[in-house]
């Protein structure tokens, strides 16, 4: 029998609170010298972008991308689960199917067993094998943090891609989640959430953005976008700023997780917010 232990207690901030600020991130690649135009690749770097696309030259577009961050939940196995999700939908979120997977993990063997790594590429091979595509290899380190995620591709039409940055005026806001979950992630590094918040709260992490697939093949919907890490605000903000346009937003409209009151009243809340408050 594997030896319980509690993934949270080797993040210093559990799963997108890992992220560094997008301010940051855009002096980082801001700083990177590269004068080569490379004519096939459609999405790179300056658009923000949830994964990068390359146009294969038969109508049809590889979609690349890499996600990985540090533990979010205590389950090993759920941790898989979620990390894969997130990975993936980066993928759905450009209007892409996914065909391949890399795992990317760091760990310190000293305090986790490889029996607790299992169980997380477990976790990450049922979300796989559920849309029917292949972890087929990875890259593991030794870490003093445990991370985990994966590097996906993934195919589309080129007629079919979507992009953040192609948002136009009069377009809706549809969103396919509730939000708040980094609230209630906050809640549980915090050993504050309650059982049923915290079902609530698995529910929304593993649920696979496919819909995107579907979406990308209507002709209305323009632009698309997987809001993660820097929240409603700070992934509306990159679509705004992309497509030159602005968005109004009523709040009443948006659709949250239930309970959150309770945890924000505690002042609890996702370790990336102040990160993004910088900006």
């Amino acid at each position: 029998m594997t030896e319980k232990i509690n993934l949270t207690e080797f993040s210093k901030g559990g799963g997108c609170g890992c992220k560094i600020g997008s301010d940051e991130l855009h002096k980082i690649l801001g700083g990177i010298n590269n004068s080569i135009f490379f004519e096939n690749l459609i999405v790179g770097n300056k658009t923000n972008d949830d994964a990068a696309v390359y146009n294969l030259g038969n109508d049809y577009c590889l979609i690349s991308t890499t996600d990985f961050f540090t533990a979010i939940v205590d389950s090993p196995v759920e941790f898989g689960k979620i990390a894969a999700t997130n990975a993936l939908s980066d993928v759905y979120s450009m209007g892409g199917k996914p065909i391949l997977a890399l795992a990317v993990l760091g760990y310190p063997s000293e305090k986790i067993k490889p029996e607790t790594i299992s169980e997380i590429m477990n976790g990450a091979t049922g979300v796989c094998n559920q849309i029917n595509i292949p972890i087929a290899g990875g890259h593991t380190i030794e870490s003093a943090d445990l991370f985990f995620g994966l590097s996906v591709n993934g195919l589309v039409e080129l007629k079919h891609l979507k992009r953040n940055n192609t948002a136009k005026t009069g377009d809706y806001i549809f969103l396919t989640k509730p939000l708040g979950a980094g609230i209630l992630s906050a809640a549980l590094k915090r050993k504050q959430i309650t059982e049923d918040d915290y079902t609530k709260l698995l529910t929304s992490m593993l649920q696979l953005n496919s819909i995107g697939e579907i979406l990308s093949k209507e002709e209305s919907v323009n632009a698309m976008t997987d809001v993660t890490g820097f929240g409603l605000l700070g992934h509306l903000s990159e679509v705004c700023n992309g497509s030159n346009v602005s968005a109004e937003i009523n709040f009443s409209k948006i659709q949250f997780l239930t309970n959150l009151e309770q945890y924000l009243g505690k002042f609890i809340y996702p370790d990336i917010t102040t990160k993004t408050m910088q900006q």
